[in-house]
């Protein structure tokens, strides 16, 4: 099965799949009650967690390989194993393949933020050693949450882990962004947080048309149509609504297509505004 593609300008995108993670439905939809919430939500395993996506996002601009996102990665598979918790994991570098693309072929790695399930193909074991998975990449992350996934406090330790960062840095691959910066003449990184405070999402844009990859703005379709309907892992819940009251109000008036990192796979919808009420209409993909 070919992975979905889409199209915005003359760019194609194509949407990898790292496979889909089981997380706690109540986390997921944070203050809305089960009763509402599991109306929404695409199947609830006995645990009372939820499958979500891990949807990263490959495009070529300007010359470069870029890829958005690198999942939840093989590093943890054996301790989630252990603990019986569904592995359902650890695809995308299978998924680069089947679209032509080797490790060494990835010139950009951007990362949202960097909670373990965004950015756990950043690096890789061989044998004993962990190394940069893209090594021939610059990696582009916000400096600030560099410093927050590095220095984390008793609330976010267990959403980061260090192997996935320190190898980069000792490699010489970060390139630390300051706020709002354009990678290439497509692509442009801009400051959406709320889900921490440093978060950030990946506008697309060419010949008039515009993508946006959320990363964690929202974690399914309906957080966008009800901005209050938010993640108990936001960690600036009050700036996450008025991020996603831009993002929708931006989203509405271009059309713009968006790119859910947690919706089931691919996870790509427009925002339709119909008598004060937005709905995500899923996008079908393309066949090129």
């Amino acid at each position: 099965m070919s992975s979905p593609k889409y199209r915005v300008g003359g760019l194609t995108l194509t949407v990898l799949s790292d496979g889909v993670m089981w997380l706690d439905g109540g986390a997921v939809f944070g203050p809305v009650p089960k009763m509402l919430w599991s109306r929404v939500a695409p199947e609830i395993n006995e645990r009372n967690e939820i499958p979500l996506g891990l949807n990263c996002l490959l495009l070529e601009s300007d010359g470069k390989t870029v890829l958005i996102e690198t999942g939840l990665g093989d590093k943890t598979i054996d301790v989630l194993r252990k603990r019986g918790a569904p592995v359902e994991h650890g695809r995308l570098l299978d998924e680069l393949a089947a679209n032509g693309v080797q490790p060494g072929d990835v010139d950009i790695v951007i990362n949202t933020h960097l909670h373990n399930d965004h950015c756990g193909w950043n690096t890789r074991r061989e044998g004993e050693a962990l190394t940069p998975t893209f090594a021939n990449a610059r990696y582009y992350i916000q400096r600030a949450a560099w410093e927050a996934a590095t220095h984390p406090n008793e609330r976010t330790k267990g959403a980061y882990l260090s192997e996935n960062l320190l190898p980069l840095e000792e490699a010489g691959l970060v390139e630390f962004l300051d706020g709002e910066t354009q990678i290439t003449p497509d692509v442009r990184v801009i400051e959406s947080p709320g889900h921490t405070a440093d978060h950030a999402s990946v506008v697309i844009s060419r010949g008039g048309e515009t993508a946006v990859y959320l990363g964690d703005v929202a974690h399914q379709f309906v957080q966008l149509e009800r901005v209050a309907w938010l993640c108990a892992f936001d960690d600036l819940p009050l700036v996450s609504m008025e991020t996603k009251r831009r993002i929708v109000a931006e989203a509405v008036a271009q059309r713009q297509l968006l790119i859910y990192a947690h919706h089931a796979y691919p996870g790509v919808a427009r925002l339709r505004a119909t008598e004060g009420k937005v709905k995500a209409v899923a996008e079908a993909s393309h066949v090129f």
